[in-house]
Order: structure tokens, then sequence, then C-alpha cells
């Protein structure tokens, strides 16, 4: 449990936070690995987790119809992936698949969403960092709709 604590202390997204909060947060996490090519979460799946990345690469995809997986963005070492669990009905918006061996913290979103309803202040601290992480998947997903009609275009 302490390498955990470690972990969670050293990561980006978290850098700054209280040691109190950091201490409820370590209650819900696991360390867990995904070889290259596993899906992390799919499109549609419930959101019962989210990661912070310490090792590796992943994608971050969504599938069109037309054309089949769209890379998104690439989220690496010392990134957050998944913010669905925030918001009911809790459900995936993207695929997500390691593009490498990646090793990150597993972070249980109803244990979560639980501590963040009995503590303001952590609530309040997560849904800040997340309001972050969702504002940068956005503008990675413009940038990708821009690129993609330009490609039409000519």
């Amino acid at each position: 449990m302490e390498s955990l604590l470690s972990y969670l202390r050293a990561h980006p997204f978290l850098e700054g936070m209280s040691p109190r909060l950091t201490e409820i947060i370590v209650g819900c996490a696991s360390n867990v690995k995904f070889d290259a090519g596993d899906f992390i979460f799919r499109e549609g799946e419930t959101a019962n987790s989210f990661y912070l990345l310490r090792h590796g690469k992943v994608s971050l995809e969504v599938y069109a119809p037309e054309g089949g997986s769209v890379h998104i963005q690439t989220i690496g070492s010392g990134e957050l992936l998944g913010w669905s669990w925030q918001f009911a009905p809790y459900t995936s918006h993207f695929d997500a698949r390691a593009m490498e061996m990646t090793r990150a913290i597993q972070l249980d979103a109803k244990c979560i969403r639980q501590h963040c309803e009995k503590d303001y202040e952590l609530g309040y601290e997560i849904l800040k960092r997340f309001a972050h992480v969702i504002h940068s998947r956005f503008e990675a997903m413009r940038f990708q709709l821009i690129e993609l009609q330009a490609s039409r275009t000519y």
C-alpha cells in the first residue's frame, strides 16, 4: 500500500493535492498492467474505473462506421485516462487501447464517487483536475475533426 501511495503522490494529476486527500484515494487504487493491443475500455461500456498512467502509451479511439477506428489522441506516462465515470449514465465515450505494455494505477470510480459525495474538498479537487483533462480531450478531437474535414476537401 505504501508504494501505491508513493505512486499516487508522485503522479502529475495529483500533484499538489493534500496528503489527507491522497490517502483517501489510495483506498480506491490498485496497480494494473495491459499488454500491447489490450482494450482498457470500450465505447458504450460502463465506466467503472479511471487510470493514472505510469508507463506506456494508450490510443484513444472512436469508431466511425465508414472508416473503422479513428485515433483521437495518444495518452502516455504521467497522464490520466478515463473521465466518463463522473457523469451519469457512466458510459465510456471512447475506446482505449494499449499501444505498448502499459502500467497504471486503476481507480475504482464508485469508490471515488462515494468519497467525493462525503468529502466536498476531495470532490472539488477531483472535478477541478478533470476539467482540464476533459478540455484537452475535446481540443484533440476538434483538431482531429478539422484534419478529417481538410482531407475530404482536397
